[in-house]
Order: C-alpha cells, then sequence, then structure tokens
C-alpha cells in the first residue's frame, strides 16, 4: 500500500466537496451542509484564498482529506493552525492517515513558524482517543461560541 499526501488542487474540488458530504454524514450534520463545487472553488481557489486542502491518497486514488487555515494566538505572537476538517474514507481508517495528516499539517506549521495546531471534536467522536495518545490536549475549560444567519445580520447592521 503506497501512501502519499498531496496539496489539493482545483481539478480537485469534486473530490472535495464529496469528502466534506461523507464527513457530514458521519458527523450525523448533512443538513447543515450548504456548500457547493462553485463556493469551494471560490473560496479554497479564488482571488483570495480563505483556506487550504491536503489530500491523502492510497495508490493513486483519494482516501482522506485535511481542510485547514492560519488563526493567530495574541499570547504566542504567532500564527496557528486551525484544522476544520479531518476526514478519512471508513475503508482506510487504522492504516495511519489520520496521523499521517496530522504529521504534515504539524510539518507545515512549524514550516511556518506556528506556535499550535487547533481542531474541534464532536464529544462522541471515537478519534478523541486517537488524538489523546498522540498528546493533543482537549480544552474542556473552554465553551465555543458562535454567531450565524439573521443573529450576525443583525449583530453587524446594529440592531
Amino acid at each position: 500500500m503506497k501512501i502519499s499526501y498531496r496539496e489539493a488542487n482545483e481539478k480537485d474540488i469534486p473530490v472535495i466537496h464529496r469528502f466534506i458530504k461523507e464527513l457530514a454524514k458521519y458527523e450525523k450534520l448533512e443538513h447543515e451542509v450548504v456548500a457547493s463545487r462553485e463556493s469551494l472553488r471560490e473560496s479554497l481557489f479564488g482571488d483570495r484564498s480563505y483556506a487550504e486542502v491536503v489530500l491523502a491518497e492510497v495508490n493513486g486514488k483519494e482516501a482522506g482529506f485535511v481542510l485547514f487555515f492560519h488563526n493567530y494566538s495574541t499570547f504566542l505572537a504567532r500564527p496557528g493552525i486551525y484544522i476544520e476538517d479531518l476526514y478519512v474514507r471508513p475503508e482506510y481508517r487504522g492504516k495511519g492517515l489520520g496521523k499521517g495528516l496530522l504529521r504534515h499539517i504539524a510539518s507545515l506549521a512549524l514550516e511556518r513558524d506556528c506556535g499550535r495546531v487547533e481542531w474541534w471534536v464532536l464529544n462522541w467522536n471515537p478519534a478523541r482517543k486517537f488524538y489523546d495518545s498522540l498528546g493533543a490536549t482537549a480544552m474542556n475549560e473552554w465553551v465555543v461560541y458562535r454567531l450565524t444567519g439573521d443573529k450576525l445580520a443583525e449583530l453587524a447592521s446594529g440592531k
């Protein structure tokens, strides 16, 4: 089995879109996916790219992906990498692809002088044991807040 990792390009948009939908199904969040191939093209490869994607391949076939972007730590005064999605297709799990994708991101983080790599995990996801085994720390004392839709528009408009 030959495993390789590579930066995604615009031709990979159908694969990225499929992986996003597969991940949403796994997380029982299919109803939240509004991303289209065109919106992915614009946000990943348009005039201003907001995120990057690395694909994992097994014998030349797409097997998983990680989508990430830079954030910033004021305490460290350094950039970080935030992993939005990490997904490995079920038939390829347990073969080291997830760890390989994380290793790839860790290497990029060091290469780009980042102070940390972060991601969120659903509390029921069995991958939490895997992340713990890598030495990742659950940030249980932090509460995630989110503004979307009408509430985001209301705040922006001053209502």
